[in-house]
């Protein structure tokens, strides 16, 4: 089965996890997320954000159900095609996962090098995203001279600069100060608005407040809530 909707980036279809040992992790959930949307995937600790993330980026299986990518179904894909899929998706995360030993501009670079960009791309490329971040100051800086805030934020400049369809924050703010949460906040926006489709999942009401933008809530795997549901 393929689908067609040519607006919808991502969609699940009445999509199970169980974990060994009957652990439920989503329960027959099904929700589209449309190309250029900003949503939030929000619950408590345990509610499935993470499964779900790790769906998405074909890292897990369904148990049942399918989850399509544009036309294609994540989980009947060859695997030689999934590092592609996972080059249109950008990745962030709570604890940043930047390479200690190389400066922000080198952490950017890196990622460009794997994806095989010419060095004139770098050269280009990697000062217009640590600006986008407000980090041009901070370029030869290495990770543990940066704080909190300026290391996730340089991991938003590393997840960005090739340019994926889809940026996913996988509980970003976490770890942050509510001025740092707010810059980090204010920088996925300015993303979304150039474009990119924004999935960020988080247990802060905080912040879900001050997006005004599509919330979808999870309680023990299933969807309680979607405010999408209510705007039509």
């Amino acid at each position: 089965m393929r689908y067609t909707d040519t607006r919808t980036m991502i969609y699940f279809e009445n999509v199970t996890k169980v974990y060994p040992g009957d652990d439920v992790a989503l329960r027959d959930i099904s929700l589209s997320i449309e190309s250029g949307e900003f949503i939030s995937i929000v619950g408590h600790s345990g509610a499935g954000k993470t499964t779900f993330v790790r769906l998405v980026l074909a890292e897990l299986i369904p148990t049942k159900g399918q989850v399509f990518f544009e036309s294609q179904d994540i989980h009947t894909m060859h695997p030689s095609d999934v590092p592609g899929l996972r080059r249109r998706i950008g990745t962030v995360f709570q604890d940043f996962k930047l390479l200690s030993h190389k400066t922000a501009y080198e952490n950017i670079a890196f990622a460009m090098e794997v994806a095989g960009r010419s060095d004139e791309e770098i050269a280009s490329d990697v000062p217009h995203v640590l600006d986008l971040v407000n980090l041009a100051d901070k370029a030869h800086r290495f990770p543990k001279e940066l704080s909190g805030g300026e290391r996730q934020r340089l991991a938003i400049a590393r997840a960005i600069v090739n340019q994926p369809d889809v940026i996913i924050a996988d509980e970003p703010t976490g770890n942050l100060d509510p001025e740092a949460t707010y810059e980090v906040i204010q920088i996925l926006q300015k993303i979304n608005e150039l474009g990119t489709t924004v999935i960020l999942t988080t247990h802060s009401q905080g912040v879900v407040d001050s997006l005004k933008k599509r919330v979808v809530r999870l309680e023990e795997g299933r969807i309680i809530h979607d405010s999408k549901d209510i705007k039509k």
